[in-house]
C-alpha cells in the first residue's frame, strides 16, 4: 500500500487566532481569553487531544470489526499536563509539552474482559496519532 500524504494549510488572523484548512474543512484555532485569545476555537493543546480522540474512535472501531465484536457505544476523556513556564520562555528546565495523556475510554459492548485487553493494546499500537504523541517524529522546518 502506498504512503498516504495529509496536508493542512494555516494563516495567522491575530496574534493568538489561526485558520487552518483541511482539504474542505476549516478549523479555528485559538487560544481562551485568560491567555490572552479571543476564544473562538480550541486551543492548540486541545487539538492534540481532540485529535487522539478522532484516531482512537477510528482506529477502535475499525480494530473491533476485525476481531469480530459489537461497539454500541464508545467515548472518551483525554487529558494531559504541561508546565506552561517553558512556552512562555520563563525556563528552559522543563519540556513545553504534555507531560503525560491520560485516556480513559468507555465503551458499551458484547466483548468479555480479555478481548477488550487485546482490543485495547492493538487500537494504541495502530492509532498514528498515539504513535505520532509516544514515539519521536523528526519536525523538519523550512522558512520560505
Amino acid at each position: 500500500m502506498p504512503n498516504a500524504t495529509f496536508k493542512v494549510t494555516a494563516q495567522s488572523e491575530n496574534p493568538t487566532k489561526t485558520k487552518v484548512k483541511a482539504r474542505n474543512f476549516e478549523l479555528i484555532i485559538d487560544e481562551p481569553a485568560n491567555l490572552g485569545g479571543t476564544n473562538e476555537g480550541a486551543n492548540p493543546v486541545e487539538f492534540v487531544t481532540a485529535a487522539l480522540a478522532g484516531c482512537l474512535n477510528v482506529a477502535g472501531n475499525m480494530i473491533a470489526k476485525e476481531m469480530g465484536f459489537e461497539i454500541r457505544d464508545l467515548s472518551f476523556e483525554i487529558e494531559g499536563d504541561l508546565d506552561p513556564a517553558a512556552f512562555m520562555g520563563k525556563t528552559d528546565k522543563v519540556r513545553p509539552g504534555y507531560k503525560e495523556i491520560r485516556v480513559n475510554v468507555k465503551m458499551d459492548t458484547d466483548a468479555d474482559a480479555e478481548t477488550l485487553k487485546k482490543w485495547l493494546q492493538k487500537v494504541e499500537s495502530r492509532c498514528p496519532v498515539s504513535d505520532n504523541l509516544a514515539n519521536e517524529t523528526p519536525v523538519k522546518f523550512n522558512l520560505q
